[in-house]
């Protein structure tokens, strides 16, 4: 068992940390050529990257996520638009979520979740033909995918993030049980204009805690998913309803087997 003099001596040693490790990327850099140079701060700036993303990803896989990149976008929208801003969101576990709103969210989003490594190969080739027939573009993201892009990245579309989305993707499918990737997934996810999360939108839409979300209800919440900002809950439209009715078919063809009940 360590004592206050161990702990002393450790807190002293990560205090003084930074410091030293400036001091060696400086002794490094002097005295070697520009080019030299350029490749040792290349080096040093994907350590840093990968360091920080990996402790994030520990931290995160333990620890609620606060808020996310994508919650900051929103907001400063609404401040730049002069709309009043809208933040809704109070993290809960997985047992203060409905049993309902996983098997919903799985059928309407991703309804190979429980077996794929992050990305879903056949859900990507079947989008690829769609999209060389039809002008409507259709996507493939995983859950796992839409994840790792919410909790790390920004909404935008780019070759850089989706070259980080599938390195976060990866990461937290390595680092995160399924559950804890779902549990973070309910908790950040939009639901509608400044409302994220299972319980927000559960007491916002429904007046009730997402504990007590009935299927119908869960299945309503996700069948908005695809477009939160464009579809809503408590205005739901013909397409809004008729993806709600598959949704329940889906949970219903699937049974059992889709539950996170006994998911680690």
């Amino acid at each position: 068992m360590a004592g206050p003099i161990d702990i002393s001596k450790r807190l002293h040693l990560i205090c003084h940390a930074p410091g030293q490790l400036w001091q060696t990327f400086r002794g490094q850099l002097a005295g070697k050529t520009k080019w030299k140079q350029a490749l040792i701060i290349t080096l040093w700036s994907a350590g840093a990257f990968l360091s920080t993303s990996i402790l994030a990803t520990l931290f995160y896989g333990v620890f609620p996520v606060p808020i996310t990149p994508l919650m900051v976008i929103r907001n400063v929208e609404q401040w730049m638009d002069g709309k009043k801003a809208i933040f809704e969101k109070d993290w809960v576990s997985m047992d203060d979520i409905s049993i309902h709103l996983a098997p919903a969210v799985m059928c309407a989003e991703d309804q190979h979740f429980m077996d794929h490594w992050g990305f879903d190969l056949e859900a990507i080739q079947k989008a690829i033909e769609h999209n060389k027939r039809s002008k409507r573009t259709r996507g493939a993201s995983t859950i796992s995918q839409q994840t790792a892009k919410n909790v790390f990245l920004w909404p935008q579309r780019s070759w850089l993030r989706k070259g980080l989305e599938i390195y976060f993707t990866g990461l937290i499918e390595l680092i995160w049980t399924k559950r804890r990737i779902m549990t973070v997934y309910l908790n950040v996810i939009e639901f509608g204009p400044g409302i994220y999360g299972a319980e927000a939108a559960a007491q916002h839409y429904f007046h009730k805690p997402a504990s007590k979300l009935t299927k119908t209800e869960s299945a309503m919440l996700a069948a908005v998913l695809p477009n939160p900002r464009k579809y809503s809950v408590s205005r739901p439209g013909p397409y809004v309803h008729r993806r709600k009715e598959w949704i329940l078919r889906q949970m219903r063809m699937h049974g059992s087997e889709i539950y996170l009940d006994k998911a680690r």
